[in-house]
């Protein structure tokens, strides 16, 4: 394009519809419902990194296990086109691509933090002094309880067997190194390395290779913390070397509010008749569970982990989603979504640089889609920015203490709607004035 993104605001504009001309994924926006702002138009959402927009095609998936309810009851567990006891397997592939696993290895059931816990019962087995949980202090908070909880369920303090580490002194990123250090010096104390593939505030991405290769060689187990990754960035579970990896499917999964989990359990753990794992109906292998006996069977790969049956009718936005991500492929909605990140961050910095600072890595493979701002001026005026874009059609969110956190979704966002956000945050400062 020959507008640059220093241009003024209103060739930013214009740079930014030229751009939007020639995208070979802006059709995909049409399909997906804004929330309307007072005067009936669309809303700026820039928050699929917390919760994704609906898509057209999920009121005929919903639609769908209706009428099998609706006309077969009971017998819709084995009839219709998707029965209900095989639905989860109308979901495994698209997940599985989308996070680079074999199929196998991969199940949707429970939300993520019941999935970590399951994951955490058979792989977090610790022994005399090697009884320790490595992660990181500013990871999200539901990780950090399930984490405690499952320390002390084995009879041992948080305060001896967690450690959690912490970008240095003034920093706001963490680096690989770090673990990798700790691990070089105290990993014979490690028994599980629980890990982000993205950080949720600041939004920096994980060498999730890097940090399991460190925790294979110390001797512990490795689980990771997808739920900022899944539809987001590439990821390649199978050959990452981890364990375990569990992630949500309501944010860039677009999957709906509290929508069904997916967990990955490396294909090396199925055969493992001696791995603790807690059990129910639905992990039983489907070719003995209705013989209804008391020994459990366990089904092949994941679905050994699987406690009970699904929710099908909040798996049905899932796959809705999921046949949209198969369309638009996500090696074209990875390079729509480094250029978009890329030209919001290149015009936030040229255009509000003197009042705003993007704490997310500047580097392509070190960030998704989402840029993590904070206003130089404080906490404060921070907030007030937030409230002012809130009340004005702009949907941002916030993490405390001091962070706006905005996501072009490649999906649905377009360079239009991060011209328009560097527009609106311009005239809030200026009034400032």
């Amino acid at each position: 394009m020959s507008i640059s993104v220093t241009a003024g605001i209103s060739d930013l504009l214009a740079d930014a519809m030229a751009r939007d001309k020639v995208d070979s994924l802006a059709h995909f926006r049409a399909g997906f419902q804004f929330p309307k702002h007072n005067d009936g138009s669309d809303k700026l959402y820039f928050t699929g990194n917390s919760l994704g927009l609906q898509h057209e095609s999920v009121d005929a998936a919903v639609a769908e296990v209706l009428e099998s309810w609706r006309l077969r009851a009971v017998e819709g567990h084995f009839r219709g086109d998707r029965p209900w006891m095989n639905y989860h397997e109308f979901l495994r592939d698209g997940q599985a691509e989308l996070l680079g696993a074999k199929p196998s290895e991969v199940v949707t059931a429970n939300s993520l933090s019941v999935n970590l816990h399951l994951a955490m019962v058979s792989f977090y087995r610790p022994s005399g002094k090697r009884c320790r949980i490595l992660m990181e202090r500013s990871a999200f908070p539901s990780d950090r309880y399930a984490v405690e909880s499952q320390i002390r369920l084995h009879g041992l303090e948080p305060a001896d067997c967690l450690v959690e580490l912490a970008p240095p002194a003034g920093e706001r990123l963490i680096e690989e190194s770090q673990v990798e250090d700790y691990l070089a010096a105290q990993g014979d104390t490690v028994a599980l390395v629980l890990w982000p593939g993205v950080q949720y505030a600041t939004g920096q991405v994980f060498d999730l290779p890097r940090i399991a290769a460190a925790s294979q060689a110390a001797g512990a187990c490795t689980g990771f913390d997808l739920a900022h990754s899944a539809g987001n960035v590439p990821v390649a579970l199978h050959d990452s070397g981890c364990d375990f990896a569990v992630w949500c499917t309501y944010k860039y999964l677009n999957a709906g509010p509290g929508s069904v989990a997916g967990m990955f359990i490396h294909e090396s753990h199925h055969q493992n008749t001696e791995l603790p794992r807690l059990q129910g109906w639905y992990g039983n292998n489907l070719t003995t569970r209705f013989r209804m006996a008391p020994e459990f069977d366990p089904a092949p790969g994941a679905d050994a982990w699987v406690l009970s049956n699904p929710p099908i009718l909040a798996m049905a936005p899932l796959l809705a989603s999921l046949q949209v991500f198969a369309a638009a492929g996500m090696p074209r909605l990875r390079n729509k979504s480094t250029q978009l990140t890329a030209w919001l961050a290149h015009a936030i910095e040229y255009h509000l640089g003197q009042h705003l600072e993007i704490i997310t890595p500047g580097q392509a493979e070190r960030r998704g889609c989402q840029l993590s701002l904070r206003v130089k001026a404080g906490r404060e005026k921070g907030r007030e920015l937030f409230e002012y874009l809130e009340q004005s059609g702009v949907v941002p969110d916030w993490r405390e203490p001091d962070v706006i956190r905005v996501a072009p979704v490649p999906l649905y966002n377009s360079f239009e709607d991060g011209a328009r956000l560097v527009q609106f945050i311009r005239d809030w400062f200026d009034q400032q004035k």
